[in-house]
């Protein structure tokens, strides 16, 4: 699975603006809803929040991945948000998180969900990807790292 493939300038976002992961996980929503990837705000932020409540989705070294699954999703959909000066968000190493995916599925088919974990898993691995990613100024050059890394 390309990440890359789920994204468009649409969706991914430099200068995130909320200050804690509540606020995130609504800025990143409207990102998808805007962009006319979602229909059902309200059930996309309940699925997001209860993920969360199992336990952070923020998985350290500033990263942070929320994700969930409702039946109002038709297909897997994601959103990408970088913020400069770093989000409350609970992270396992307590660190602030300045990239955030988020995904959101089909609650019957975990099949794609889980692949696009595991390649943001992959990526964010990838020496240099997270310095490329926060240090790009615009959609366009976020969505042209990932081009080269994919």
């Amino acid at each position: 699975m390309r990440l890359r493939d789920l994204l468009d300038e649409s969706v991914v976002k430099v200068g995130l603006v909320s200050p804690d992961k509540e606020a995130c996980f609504e800025e990143m929503t409207d990102l998808l809803v805007k962009a006319g990837h979602l229909t059902d705000r309200a059930g996309a932020l309940a699925a997001v929040r209860q993920r969360e409540a199992q336990g952070t989705t923020g998985i350290g070294q500033h990263v942070a991945i929320p994700h969930g699954k409702h039946a109002s999703i038709p297909a897997l959909t994601a959103a990408l948000g970088i913020s400069k000066k770093g989000i409350e968000f609970d992270a396992i190493d307590g660190e602030k998180v300045h990239l955030v995916f988020m995904l959101l599925a089909r609650i019957d088919d975990p099949g794609p969900h889980v692949r696009a974990l595991a390649e943001i898993a992959r990526l964010v691995q990838t020496p240099g990807f997270y310095r490329k990613l926060t240090e790009a100024e615009t959609a366009k050059e976020i969505l042209d790292v990932l081009d080269a890394e994919e």
